[in-house]
């Protein structure tokens, strides 16, 4: 059973699909009304992973997603799949464009299409809820204050609304990255076009202790494809650091990291290694790849045998 932030018809749903090859309305596919509320379901065996999204090319971390997994009981992430996100505003049958008045759509939804609506609808009023299909859901019911719901065409289809103006999108390249999640145990097998999820504690805010951290990558040629500061919500000021990196633990050169993060670090907490939705394979330098580091660990045997 797979559980996605819901409900049917978000792009989340979308993602699930696109990743498992569910039908729409497979009975294996349970949604859950928030994101956390997908987490805690994988946490407690409800359900044996869950789907939600992390990145957004155009808002950049989902704060929900990062927050719930770093101070969460653990869980790994085994997948991630990109879809690209277009956005319909979606109105009752009969509704003419210049009749809208309030909005309803996710935050983010909202900050993908503020401008459109600036442009459009200069005098409408948008109201930020749980999710892009669950306005849709709203928008569709007959005494709705709404009139209009901002969401994919597939949540406009499913609930009866028509689309008064489609391709609505500031960013018409959005792209959003979600990340399929289970209880820990095997990870995915290295592929060579991997990538790494974890979050860095540091001991205390100090001059270069952000430094510290990126040395650790830098010294053996890890690339990062995202790096955010989070606030650990335990005081005022104290942040960790929710980081990609490209690679799988599986290799050398991430392992050596990882060890090297646990010895600068208050804490690391790991949350997986598993295949890149894009297949892009890292550029690794020369000193840095597993050859490189199985000869010197052959070399270093060498000088030990004859030494002994």
């Amino acid at each position: 059973m797979h559980g996605y932030f819901g409900p049917a018809g978000t792009f989340t749903h979308q993602a699930l699909i696109k990743l498992t090859g569910l039908d729409a309305d497979s009975d294996e596919a349970r949604p859950y009304a928030t994101v956390a509320r997908v987490l805690d379901a994988v946490r407690s065996g409800e359900v044996a992973t869950g789907l939600v999204p992390i990145e957004n090319s155009v808002e950049g971390g989902v704060s929900a997603t990062l927050d719930s997994l770093a101070n969460g009981k653990s869980l790994i992430i085994v997948a991630e799949v990109l879809l690209p996100v277009s956005f319909v505003l979606a109105v009752r049958p009969g509704t003419e464009l210049d009749q809208v008045r309030r909005i309803l759509t996710h935050p983010h939804a909202h900050a993908q299409t503020r401008d459109w609506i600036d442009r459009t609808l200069p005098w409408a009023v948008v109201t930020e809820g749980g999710s892009t299909a669950a306005a849709a859901a709203e928008v569709a019911e007959a005494d709705s204050k709404y009139d209009a719901a901002i969401c994919a065409k597939v949540a406009a289809d499913l609930y009866g609304l028509e689309c008064a103006a489609s391709g609505i999108s500031d960013n018409p390249d959005a792209v959003t990255r979600f990340v399929l999640v289970r209880r820990p145990g095997g990870l995915p097998a290295p592929t060579g076009a991997d990538k790494t999820t974890l979050v860095a504690y540091m001991h205390a805010d100090h001059a270069g202790a952000l430094l510290e951290i990126l040395d650790q990558f830098a010294m053996r040629g890890v690339n990062l494809t995202r790096i955010e500061s989070r606030p650990t919500k335990k005081a005022f000021g104290e942040y960790c650091f929710s980081i990609d990196a490209e690679g799988h633990i599986g290799e050398p050169r991430l392992r050596g990291t990882l060890k090297g993060l646990h010895r600068v670090c208050r804490t690391v907490t790991f949350l997986g290694s598993y295949p890149r939705a894009d297949r892009v394979r890292p550029k690794i330098a020369r000193g840095f790849t597993d050859a490189d580091y199985e000869a010197a660990e052959l070399w270093m045997d060498d000088l030990m045998g004859r030494h002994r």
